[in-house]
């Protein structure tokens, strides 16, 4: 075994023991994890677009309003008043960074790095239900990752977009999506006594907002001549890199929860809820 491969096994695990750590413990612990990761994915976007050097008006608005975000991911101030004051402060500092903004991607990092910190939080929650939630999209998006790498390279076939990803094929997406409804399924059937089309569903529309995440990372990882979003994590670059495909399918999980508002006790209830029909 490589040096290299060694670096990037050990590397996994320990993300791995500590993501799930938290994820089982829930409650103020994810939700540090949460702000971490939407702190690391802002620095990550920046380091990217080469803001702070390029657009330090931006920049550093953009920081504000990720710090704002953070700050009401952690604290339970108990009144809507506040959090409208708290919210309103971070859409008056992305509007402001909109205006003033050099290169329109910079702003668009507050809501990318912001929507990951909140959509994590919020799915997890401190209860229960929020933790299969949060198993389940883990599920869905490892679930996808590992069978498009393989379906795509037994298979191969024709290219999905061979402009921003020329190594992931049709043959994978499709390998991915499929194995990505099993593993969802298994994950509620590990604790419900059966699984709807809801949850098939729900799995298959998660899977392709997780490739469109893959995706759209690649674009603009191509757009700026990048290989790494960072070095952060030893052997694997850098936080973006492992999340690209958990932020948007965590993001369209935290969206269509706000959509459909008939589920009213969270996210986790949300995706347990869609059982039952």
């Amino acid at each position: 075994m490589s040096e290299e491969l060694r670096l990037r096994i050990l590397s996994a695990i320990v993300l791995a023991i500590i993501v799930l750590a938290a994820t089982w413990m829930g409650g103020v612990y994810f939700a540090v994890l949460a702000v971490v990761i939407a702190l690391l994915v802002y620095y990550e976007w920046t380091k990217i677009t080469d803001a702070q050097r390029l657009d330090p008006e931006a920049y550093w608005v953009g920081w504000g309003a990720i710090a704002l975000v953070g700050f009401d991911v952690l604290v339970e101030l108990g009144t809507e008043a506040w959090n409208e004051y708290i919210w309103g402060g971070v859409a008056l500092l992305f509007v402001y960074a909109l205006i003033r903004a050099k290169n329109r991607w910079n702003p668009a990092g507050i809501v990318y790095a912001g929507l990951t910190g909140v959509s994590l939080a919020e799915i997890r929650g401190d209860d229960f239900t929020g933790f299969i939630a949060m198993i389940f999209i883990f599920a869905v998006v490892w679930g996808t990752d590992i069978a498009a790498y393989f379906t795509g390279r037994a298979i191969g076939g024709k290219k999905l977009a061979p402009s921003i990803s020329p190594g992931k094929t049709w043959s994978g997406a499709i390998g991915g999506a499929v194995a990505a409804m099993i593993c969802g399924s298994l994950v509620v059937l590990s604790y419900m006594k059966h699984v709807s089309l809801w949850i098939v569903g729900l799995a298959l529309v998660l899977s392709v907002f997780s490739q469109i995440g893959d995706l759209f990372e690649s674009f603009m990882k191509r757009r700026y001549k990048v290989k790494d979003s960072s070095h952060l994590i030893p052997g694997h670059g850098g936080v973006m890199d492992r999340i690209d495909g958990l932020v948007f399918a965590c993001s369209c999980a935290f969206i269509l929860k706000m959509l459909l508002s008939s589920w009213n006790h969270g996210v986790g209830t949300f995706i347990l809820g869609a059982v039952s029909q």
